[in-house]
């Protein structure tokens, strides 16, 4: 192994590789994923935003016995408030879309979107798993405290350097700089000040944000292969973070329709909306959104959004309809494999990287 690649964050989070696995939320992040990349030297992420406590407790169990290697788990870290006073011209939309899959119309009076942050939290910290990383925002200092105390890593994602040096300040090991290009949901800490996230390009943020703090910095955002890894290092990063490389993956527990869809997919297939969730995410492009963006309708806020549109997405799920799903998706899918394992993505990035840094 080249020594230029083995680097601080390295070191730190006693990985071979400075490579993490996106926490990729809602079906793609499986248990063998994640240990896979961890097993091939890397660290995999478990997507953990939707899955209860106790379901986050078994697959913490489940890794461990397919790997002794670190792994992170990966949550929404937000003030969740739900707002459903929308719902009736939300719900006339919804069963316009219920419509075009043949499913029956529903009337819902309110919605409730089930909360357990601190449950999930209490989890990882009982359990002591490597890393926690969250998405936007930042562990609450008790829960930070408490973290460092059971010598847990924390990561944080953040996509403006104001929001690195609150982490910074906050007592994350490391951070995770998004790009714009990244697939799945922004990590903007502040809807409110940036509706559609805080959107500024991978080669732009990355060096800025390495001359702001002063811990690692783990680049995000159109990484597909050895050569972005290496793009991320020159800028001053000291490892990647690749999502969308691994939803083709053997491993990979996103639906075969949304496979195909990324697989025959460009690099102008990608949009940014809030039609799914109510947060801004970064997906293909598909009838969902053109019938949502239509109607003018403004989606409700998150996480209600998401709750309401849940059964229409799983529903299209099992009717192999690629049109209806949340295909989450980053601008590289031209890079994008069929076939391989983790390991093969793993080892064929750093192989790369070393034969271009040698």
């Amino acid at each position: 192994m080249s020594i230029q690649l083995y680097t601080e964050l390295c070191k730190m989070f006693k990985i071979r590789y400075p490579l993490f696995l996106a926490g990729m939320a809602g079906g793609p992040s499986t248990v063998k994923l994640v240990a896979a990349v961890s097993e091939a030297g890397g660290l995999g992420t478990l997507g953990a935003a939707y899955m209860e406590p106790a379901a986050i407790h078994q697959a913490i169990q489940e890794i461990r016995q397919l790997t002794d290697a670190p792994f992170a788990i990966n949550l929404f870290y937000t003030p969740t408030s739900y707002d459903d006073t929308r719902l009736p011209e939300v719900q006339q939309q919804l069963n316009r879309i219920r419509g075009l899959l043949g499913l029956p119309y529903t009337q819902l009076e309110s919605v409730e979107s089930p909360g357990y942050l601190d449950e999930q939290v209490a989890v990882i910290l009982e359990q002591r798993v490597p890393v926690i990383s969250t998405a936007f925002g930042l562990l609450s200092e008790s829960h930070m405290q408490q973290a460092k105390l059971a010598g847990i890593r924390v990561v944080t994602m953040v996509t403006t350097v104001r929001e690195a040096l609150l982490a910074e300040q906050a007592g994350c090991d490391a951070i995770v700089a998004q790009g714009s290009e990244a697939g799945g949901h922004r990590g903007t800490f502040d809807i409110a000040a940036h509706p559609m996230g805080a959107n500024i390009g991978t080669f732009a943020l990355v060096p800025q944000i390495v001359n702001s703090v002063n811990i690692p910095v783990i680049a995000a955002g159109g990484v597909m292969d050895g050569r972005g890894l290496v793009a991320a290092l020159a800028l001053g990063a000291q490892g990647v973070q690749m999502g969308t490389r691994f939803l083709t993956a053997i491993e990979s527990g996103a639906h075969l329709s949304y496979k195909q869809a990324l697989l025959a997919s460009t690099e102008e297939s990608t949009v940014l909306t809030k039609v799914f969730s109510g947060r801004p995410a970064r997906g293909l492009h598909n009838q969902f959104i053109r019938e949502w963006e239509s109607s003018g309708i403004t989606p409700l806020p998150f996480p209600t959004q998401n709750t309401v549109t849940r059964e229409i997405r799983n529903a299209a799920a099992q009717q192999n309809n690629a049109e209806f799903m949340s295909l989450w998706a980053g601008q590289g899918t031209r890079l994008l494999t069929s076939g391989q394992t983790a390991e093969e993505i793993v080892v064929e990035t750093i192989q790369q990287a070393i034969s271009i840094l040698s």
